[in-house]
């Protein structure tokens, strides 16, 4: 058996996250890290952008060079996971056989791609993007002569995988459930820009459509859709979300659902155990207190560093603003704050022109703000959600007017 002070368990954004903090904040006991994957940490926004469209090498998506974590005294132990933790006796028991006691565990493991709960689901060439190995065995075939390729999911994942097949010569077809793209996350003016400059791309782009089976011997070959047709496909990509990587810990008995329950202080119900990132579901401050889970960089960098200062005798609630984006084609598109709940949304700008911000509103105050190619907006406008600003709807919408002239004095 073997102990360290604090053990992270996940490797990704915010375990890495968790542990640099500790270093900056003077901590000066033990860290073990624990990663799933082979790779050390790693960036994982560019999966589905730079890296799959082979702008950006893998050894530039390194959170810090991989000599780091050892340099800096940090027992990062890869390929292997965590099976049961048993909480009273601070202990974790890893796959490979071994254990190891904690003083105080942190937990950030994210999620693992929601798999597709149809027949034929895990056929050869059904792919997730998710992590390295996901993008590497996709961008092997695609080498090897795979063109023809179906996206299930007209979330961010999917619209950037169908970018970046398109600008590799595949031919696309992306197959939505919802009646729109986006449309658990942004209001109907941004789903139907983002569904016209995908269909001007190429992509053969189909909402408010089922998939009833992968067909195939072996090897996926098409998508039989609800109404009996088949879209031929020599590879599918699913993007539907995640399901959050706490089996061992609710196991434990920790507290939650769709993720594992925290508190303003990021700790779960059971002792010395925080959890942070895409796991972590929370009462979140820009949404009027809603438990939820917040996907982002943003929330599990933040995270982590409040239970490292936490851990280092800086203990306060985590608040920390949301904001998120995405690149698709030549379109950057930022979002800050979170529209849940909006009753309202203002037009500002132009999609004509690919220029224009939707604006959210809920009972009169701007809550978030989605600007494509409008970077000023972005960076004025989440002053204006931070600052519970209520102001006149037609200035809101004169793209003339510089947002942070609504911002009262």
């Amino acid at each position: 058996m073997s102990a360290a002070d604090v053990v992270i368990v996940g490797a990704g954004h915010g375990g890495a996250q968790c542990a640099i903090a500790l270093q900056q904040n003077g901590f000066t006991g033990t860290v073990a890290m624990i990663g799933r994957e082979s790779e050390p940490p790693y960036e994982r926004p560019p999966l589905s952008k730079e890296y799959f469209a082979r702008e950006k090498t893998f050894d530039r998506l390194y959170i810090r060079p991989p000599q780091f974590w050892g340099e800096k005294g940090i027992d990062l132990r890869l390929g292997v996971e965590v099976t049961a933790v048993d909480p009273a006796a601070k202990q974790l028991t890893l796959s490979n056989g071994e254990s190891l006691t904690y003083g105080t565990l942190v937990w950030a493991t994210g999620g693992d791609p929601r798999r597709l709960p149809v027949p034929g689901g895990t056929l050869a060439g059904v792919h997730a993007v998710r992590t390295r190995e996901d993008c590497d065995q996709l961008m092997g075939e695609i080498d090897g002569g795979v063109k023809s390729i179906a996206v299930i999911g007209g979330g961010y994942i999917g619209l950037e995988a169908a970018a970046v097949l398109t600008k590799l010569g595949c031919h696309v077809t992306l197959l939505e459930a919802l009646p729109r793209v986006l449309a658990r996350v942004a209001g109907p003016e941004l789903s139907a820009f983002y569904e016209k400059e995908h269909r001007d791309h190429g992509v053969d782009l189909r909402t408010g459509v089922t998939v009833e089976s992968l067909e195939g011997e072996g090897r996926v070959t098409g998508v039989k859709l609800g109404d009996g047709s088949v879209v031929p496909a020599d590879a599918v990509i699913v993007g539907i979300g995640i399901i959050p990587a706490v089996g061992p810990l609710i196991a434990a008995g920790a507290a939650g659902g769709n993720g594992i329950d925290i508190d303003e202080r990021c700790r779960t119900s059971l002792p010395d155990i925080y959890a942070i990132g895409d796991c972590a579901a929370f009462a979140c401050d820009y949404a009027d207190g809603t438990v939820m889970r917040v996907e982002s960089v943003q929330n599990a960098n933040d995270q982590a560093t409040c239970v490292a200062k936490a851990i280092c005798g800086d203990e306060k609630p985590y608040h920390a603003f949301p904001w998120f984006w995405s690149n698709q084609y030549d379109l950057r598109l930022q979002t800050a704050g979170l529209s849940v709940g909006y009753d309202q949304t203002v037009l500002r700008g132009s999609p004509e022109e690919r220029s224009f911000s939707v604006i959210y509103l809920k009972n009169g105050k701007v809550i978030a703000l989605d600007c494509v190619n409008m970077v000023k907006d972005y960076v004025q406008g989440r002053k204006l959600v931070e600052a519970g600003v209520s102001p006149d709807v037609a200035q809101l919408a004169d793209a003339s007017v510089p947002l942070k002239e609504l911002i009262p004095a």
